[in-house]
């Protein structure tokens, strides 16, 4: 199949989904980017063996130049994985500190592209890259105007992958923690894992409130935290039981006020599915959610 065509890589996914299909527990593919993985070193030969077998009858060809075999790290999709740990690969971690700052929208778009790929380690990033994402509205003159804040942006993005930050990869039999927080300005979240010095991140994510929801009041914030961290998360957690660490009183506001809110009804209605407990946990024990939410006030 050449690659190019409209509909292509899809189509090409597809193949790739229905040949390991049954194999999923050890295999996965990204279109022709197939990884193996196993816990010990005799269901790794038999892993690798089963996807050989089912490559070959598909009658598809690997390219042993680009194949790696036996390791306990690898590149993939852009990433380190190995040992439990996920983190961006060395050489487009170097990619994203050498670009230079931006001239047009296409180069802006390039560079939160680039960057955006590996959101997941950026506890703050839809309100650091806010300043580059408005260079990107319609309504924004085709010359970017590059102020002092695009720049500060531009520098806190790059500089963010210089702290080595380490995601965990999860482990689905043991409890996630689910941190949220909200502020006057955005919602934060982390997943975790753990408890007290052993607790890991599994991953961030944020966002800034839209100008209809600034309008809410303090509970009802926090409870659309809740609500927008659950759904944002649920193929973690829709299988699960999960506890989420907040301020109780946003939920006892949630299933007081979902018999007289159209809106809260819906957010109630939307939890239904989940199993999970609530651990009041005062803002300041709550820093890292605290945290992400009101980086959005910056």
């Amino acid at each position: 199949m050449p690659f190019g065509l409209h509909g292509a890589a899809a189509n090409f996914q597809r193949l790739m989904d229905k040949v390991l299909q049954g194999a999923e527990g050890y295999a996965r593919a990204y279109i022709d980017d197939v990884v193996v993985f196993s816990q010990s070193w005799e269901d790794h030969l038999k892993h690798l063996a089963e996807v050989f077998d089912r490559l070959k009858d598909a009658g598809l060809v690997i390219n042993p130049e680009k194949t790696v075999l036996c390791k306990d790290e690898v590149q993939y999709l852009g990433y380190t994985i190995g040992g439990g740990i996920i983190r961006p690969q060395v050489d487009k971690v170097a990619a994203i500190q050498n670009r230079l700052q931006p001239a047009t929208k296409r180069q802006v778009r390039s560079f939160l592209g680039l960057v955006g790929w590996y959101r997941r380690f950026i506890p703050n990033f839809s309100s650091i890259a806010a300043p580059l994402s408005d260079l990107l509205k319609n309504q924004a003159p085709r010359n970017i105007k590059w102020t002092e804040t695009c720049e500060h942006a531009f520098n806190t993005l790059k500089k963010v992958f210089c702290e080595n930050v380490l995601l965990h990869c999860p482990d689905f039999s043991k409890p996630f923690i689910l941190q949220v927080d909200a502020s006057g300005e955005g919602l934060g979240a982390a997943l975790m894992q753990g408890e007290g010095e052993e607790r890991r991140p599994i991953l961030f994510i944020s966002r800034k409130l839209f100008d209809r929801e600034k309008k809410y009041a303090v509970l009802e914030k926090e409870g659309l935290a809740i609500k927008w961290a659950i759904d944002s998360l649920k193929y973690y957690l829709l299988s699960t039981e999960f506890v989420v660490e907040s301020d109780h009183r946003a939920l006892q506001w949630i299933q007081r006020m979902r018999h007289s809110n159209a809106r809260v009804a819906r957010w109630y209605l939307s939890l239904q599915p989940y199993k999970f407990q609530v651990r009041y946990v005062s803002g300041k024990k709550n820093l890292v959610a605290d945290y992400l939410s009101r980086l959005c006030d910056l």
